[in-house]
């Protein structure tokens, strides 16, 4: 069994790419890995979030994940912020990277040209990412395309502290999800799905109903040739249409494309598709909303498991790098 890392922020509201691309798998290691799922919420300060938006964001956030199968007895799931260890570990990472490594981070460049304000925490937000991942001895972390310049930097941290003061740390893996792990926005098909579109109409929010999914769907972005093929580059609306009923179904984007003429009816069998693979999640989700008490008690338990390895973690560290016992 080896381990595994991996986490969500608590921004906006988690959307189709979230469940696709990362829920649904991590509710499916979880009995065959030791799973670490952490929300983290200490990276969603980057953003400078309203106090209380970030409270119920990060609420949600856990609703949806345990409303995913997440199951806290079957794994560990807790925020990082409950886990100061995060903090101290992600200035010692600040420390093993250089300058130079942090800017040439194409995530970085990308959002600080669309902000009027620029955290010094967008900067060093990799170095905390790989505390996050190296506090845990991860063997694997599931990253998506734009998230393998951050876990190739906690790589070479890790191979650099290990060069310097000895064999503490775990090198991490990445890998990729199978199925759903890159769900292109419905009305700007050649954009990944994000919390932060610019239209809402081009995320399924997993709090939509199945009326408002299906609306969606039906206003998705397609072509005017009419032909249903399954060609990424040149029919990225239909395409993605396509890879949604493959995640949905199982079945290979191009062997479905086959059977569809015409773009209304693959539309309307993407929404009856993905509203019954949503049906048992929204019927969990709406149990803990119901019982609330259920999510607090999930996190601390999560507190508590995550703190004993990441603070067994940590010590070693400490004392490797010549800092005195506490």
């Amino acid at each position: 069994m080896g381990r595994i890392l991996s986490g969500i922020q608590p921004t906006g509201a988690p959307h189709l790419g979230n469940y696709l691309g990362a829920l649904r798998q991590w509710a499916a290691m979880q009995d065959e890995d030791d799973c670490f799922y952490a929300i983290v919420d200490l990276h969603a300060l980057i953003n400078v979030p309203d106090p209380d938006e970030l409270r119920t964001a990060t609420r949600n956030v856990a609703m949806v994940v345990l409303a995913a199968g997440v199951d806290p007895d079957r794994c560990t799931l807790f925020l990082q912020s409950h886990v100061p260890a995060h903090t101290e570990m992600g200035w010692v990472m600040e420390c093993g990277v250089s300058f130079g490594e942090l800017s040439r981070m194409t995530q970085f460049k990308a959002k600080a040209e669309a902000r009027e304000f620029v955290s010094a925490g967008l900067f060093t937000y990799p170095a905390l990412q790989a505390a996050d991942i190296l506090l845990y001895q991860a063997d694997r972390v599931p990253v998506g395309d734009d998230q393998r310049q951050h876990l190739e930097l906690a790589r070479d941290a890790a191979v650099r502290f290990n060069s310097r003061y000895g064999p503490l740390l775990t090198v991490p893996q990445a890998t990729l999800p199978k199925a759903g792990a890159r769900v292109m926005d419905l009305q700007d098909p050649t954009s990944k799905m994000s919390k932060s579109a610019i239209s809402p109409q081009g995320t399924i929010d997993l709090l939509d109903s199945p009326d408002e999914l299906a609306r969606k769907v039906k206003r998705a972005v397609t072509d005017t040739e009419g032909v249903v093929r399954y060609d990424p580059a040149a029919k990225p609306g239909v395409s993605n249409l396509l890879d949604l009923l493959s995640a949905a179904t199982g079945e290979a984007p191009e062997a479905l494309a086959d059977r569809y003429a015409q773009y209304g009816p693959l539309k309307a069998d993407v929404a009856e598709a993905l509203n019954e693979l949503l049906r048992p999640f929204r019927k969990r989700l709406a149990e803990l909303q119901g019982e609330p008490s259920a999510v607090t008690a999930a996190l601390a338990l999560g507190r508590q498991k995550a703190a004993a390895v990441a603070d067994a973690t940590l010590e070693r560290v400490r004392d490797a790098i010549g800092l005195l016992p506490r």
